[in-house]
């Protein structure tokens, strides 16, 4: 296990905006021709060119896509909040269901996956009370009921973990071994193991982290990224420690009077021992709540569920 470690911060970046036909690009991944694939709050799923800024309507899913992933053979996954899990051929536009209920009910909250070279699907399920219109509410109230799921190439559906604080973001390790899922509620990322003598037991991959943790990814160097959507917040902290009747009635207060994200552009990057390799954070003055972020090419892509666009981070000259 390892608790959070800063490291250096990041100088000033290069950095410009993709402006965005419309709202929320929750989360981003990059395909093989080198284009960024996100979903925004109507259900569009847009495929941008970073270079001349072109934008391709990809699918649309009808419901509120989050985490995006790419099949081997480019099939483009779908994590959407309302229908489930998805799957878009992205040369056609058809959107089919892979998974909208377990066990007779439907998923809450479908959030973020990973896809390993066997076609296995890992996956969050945020909530079991709530869903995307009343994270907040999930937030506050802080009562253990995300998941994190496999599904199998033959459609079998297995649970590995329950009781999770806000389930969120999903990566593998480069090897396949383990993979890390986020808990936002409580600021920590847990390590499930797949395979050797540890297989299917879960631990701390890194606790204590100063702020909340969202979509992850693994970079091209193996490296684990995380989007940190906004630093820790003292009065949730509070509330957290409050009887839950307490936290009840504060997460039914209006929006106006409860603890707001500050504003900030942050992602981490951590090693196979959960260890804080890059810290890179930045102004939130025209960017802020980063909840995707993918490192391809020397490049950060980063996502955000409040805002109109891509982020684009250039670190050719960084340590990275």
């Amino acid at each position: 296990m390892s608790r959070f470690s800063p490291a250096p911060q990041a100088a000033a970046p290069i950095m410009r905006l993709i402006p965005l036909p419309g709202h929320g690009p929750e989360d981003v991944v990059v395909d093989a021709e080198g284009w960024v694939i996100t979903g925004l709050a109507d259900g569009r799923i847009l495929r941008v060119n970073p270079e001349t800024t072109e934008i391709r309507l990809l699918a649309h899913t009808g419901g509120r896509p989050l985490g995006l992933e790419l099949f081997e053979d480019g099939r483009l996954l779908i994590c959407d909040s309302r229908l489930g899990l998805l799957e878009a051929n992205p040369l056609t536009g058809e959107v089919k269901t892979l998974l909208h209920k377990l066990d007779g009910q439907p998923l809450m909250f479908c959030n973020n996956a990973a896809i390993a070279s066997d076609g296995t699907v890992y996956f969050s399920d945020s909530s079991k009370r709530y869903g995307i219109d009343e994270w907040r509410k999930d937030i506050v109230e802080n009562i253990p009921t995300g998941r994190l799921l496999c599904r199998r190439p033959n459609g079998v559906v297995e649970v590995l973990l329950e009781q999770l604080h806000f389930a969120n973001g999903v990566a593998l390790a480069a090897d396949e071994s383990w993979l890390v899922v986020a808990e936002t509620g409580v600021s920590r990322l847990m390590r499930v193991w797949l395979k050797g003598d540890r297989a299917g037991q879960a631990e701390v991959f890194c606790d204590n982290l100063p702020g909340v943790p969202d979509n992850m990814s693994t970079g091209g160097d193996g490296l684990i990224w995380v989007a940190m959507a906004a630093p820790n917040n003292a009065l949730l902290a509070r509330l957290h420690k409050a009887p839950y009747v307490v936290r009840q009635l504060a997460s039914r207060l209006p929006r106006a009077v409860q603890p707001e994200p500050e504003r900030t552009v942050w992602v981490l990057a951590l090693d196979g021992a959960g260890d804080v390799v890059h810290n890179y954070r930045w102004d939130g003055e025209h960017y802020h709540m980063v909840t995707g972020v993918r490192e391809h090419g020397g490049r950060l892509y980063m996502s955000s569920l409040e805002e109109d666009g891509i982020l684009i981070v250039e670190l050719v000259d960084s340590p990275l």
